[in-house]
């Protein structure tokens, strides 16, 4: 097989998030929530050649469109990450993620005695950082995997 040849099929509609960091497609599935028990049709490509990055991951959703503050958060794993919006097997959008400036109850905090994990009904709100995310209760940062703080 050479590189110019379809490694995964089209999507007749649905979302292509191309230019994620080689290894890190199964984390993208992980902040989507998506394991196989909704019956989305998914389609990966891990370790993919790339010009841009050297090697790629390639997620492929069928019949679902990403959300915005899902965009979001998809930036904090796959800075690097272009997103296909598909519909009847033509591209209608394509754009970069883009960081934002804070993620808003999508993660938890690593610290215990923070405010968000006393069991009080207060939304996590992390600030995004170049190097991970500040809570703005508590301070703490998380740098280091940041899928193994999902909210469930």
């Amino acid at each position: 097989m050479t590189d110019t040849e379809l490694r995964v099929s089209k999507i007749q509609s649905g979302t292509v998030i191309d230019h994620v960091t080689a290894g890190e497609a199964l984390h993208v599935l992980t902040l989507l929530g998506i394991d196989g028990s909704g019956g989305e049709t998914v389609s990966l490509g891990m370790n993919v050649p790339s010009e841009r990055l050297g090697k790629k991951d390639v997620v492929k959703v069928e019949g679902r469109e990403l959300s915005e503050s899902e965009l979001e958060v998809l930036s904090l794993i796959a800075p690097e990450a272009t997103i296909n919006i598909v519909r009847e097997y033509d591209v209608v959008d394509k754009r970069r993620v883009e960081p934002p400036e804070e993620v808003s109850g999508v993660l938890t905090c690593p610290n215990r005695d923070c405010i968000t994990n006393a069991g009080e009904p207060v939304a996590t709100r992390f600030a995004v950082l170049d190097d991970g995310l500040r809570c703005e209760y508590c301070g703490d940062i998380v740098r280091d995997d940041i899928t193994a703080h999902l909210a469930d």
